[in-house]
């Protein structure tokens, strides 16, 4: 059999902790009949992966690139609460011949929804204290093939994730956040009606593992609150599942562990009221059962009042 590779860090990690116009990691927030849009591309890419607890590589793979293309908006809905949505396009191709034995995929992935609401929202005279929390679901928008590793472009399965966030930032601009999230997430098909998962099923349905996610942020907001830059690292945990076995492919049964290292920038311009641009940088510093990622992309925001 022909080795294949690992299970794609899911898109909502990425997009989750890039995006900055608002997100369900941030404490951000939209006042009422305020919209926040965004538009944006990232570019990710692996050579390497982790196979269990084992880092390789696969000549026959070779490098594995991934575009995305995504847009969305957070809205305010009334006072402490916002909706968020996003939607994303993905493109994955192999940048060297692989004779012929992969072709990549693209599509429009999934949708992404959440309700944010700002639970305390303090000042004191050292700096503001906040603590928020939201809700979120996402499902398939198109009939894409969750079990093609590693040119899928998604999971193909629902999820309901719960995320609390607490955030102090100073008086003179620093501030840290913290998040921490769990994910439920249900089945999805498979495109054969035999795997193995630790034992054999006779059926096209596998179970996701459900997973923790987490956060850690640290950084500064400049130029009177136009510019903020930050670093940050950040977690995922699936909570069961197997391990990418010796010479079968990679799927979506697998126990995927992440954890990545990003840098990144916004800017709010001056003289144009609401405009801001955005640019990052990510490494996958650790992982089991998902490749050893790199990862910039950079967007647009629009924030402007709707009622």
């Amino acid at each position: 059999m022909l080795k294949n590779t690992f299970l794609f860090i899911l898109l909502s990690l990425f997009l989750a902790e890039t995006v900055k116009g608002q997100t369900t990691t941030d404490a951000i927030m939209m006042q009422p009949g305020e919209i926040c849009l965004v538009a944006g591309f990232e570019h990710s890419w692996f050579d390497h992966y982790w196979e269990g607890p084992l880092l390789r590589t696969n000549a026959t793979v070779a490098t594995v690139n991934r575009n995305t293309a995504f847009a969305g908006a957070a809205v305010g809905l009334i006072d402490r609460l916002n909706f968020l949505f996003t939607i994303p396009y993905v493109q994955t191709y192999s940048s060297e011949p692989n004779g012929g034995k992969f072709a990549g995929a693209r599509g429009i992935q999934d949708l992404n929804v959440a309700l944010k609401y700002d639970l305390i929202d303090r000042e004191t005279s050292a700096g503001t204290f906040q603590v928020l929390t939201n809700i979120g679901y996402s499902t398939r928008l198109s009939n894409y093939l969750s079990d093609y590793r590693p040119y899928s472009i998604g999971s193909g399965n629902q999820e309901v994730n719960i995320r609390g966030i607490a955030q102090f930032r100073s008086t003179k601009g620093y501030y840290g956040r913290g998040s921490l999230a769990y994910l439920w997430r249900g089945q999805t098909k498979a495109e054969r009606d035999y795997y193995y998962n630790n034992g054999s099923y006779f059926t096209a349905w596998m179970d996701v593992p459900s997973a923790v996610h987490y956060q850690l942020v640290a950084g500064k907001w400049m130029l009177d609150s136009h510019f903020k830059a930050e670093v940050s690292f950040t977690g995922l945990q699936s909570l069961s599942g197997d391990d990418i076995r010796f010479y079968n492919a990679a799927q979506p049964t697998n126990r995927v562990h992440a954890g990545i290292g990003m840098v990144n920038a916004q800017y709010y311009f001056k003289a144009i009221q609401g405009l801001g641009v955005l640019g990052y940088y990510g490494y996958t510093l650790s992982g089991r059962n998902t490749g050893k990622a790199q990862m910039w992309g950079g967007g647009v925001t629009y924030q402007f009042p709707i009622w």
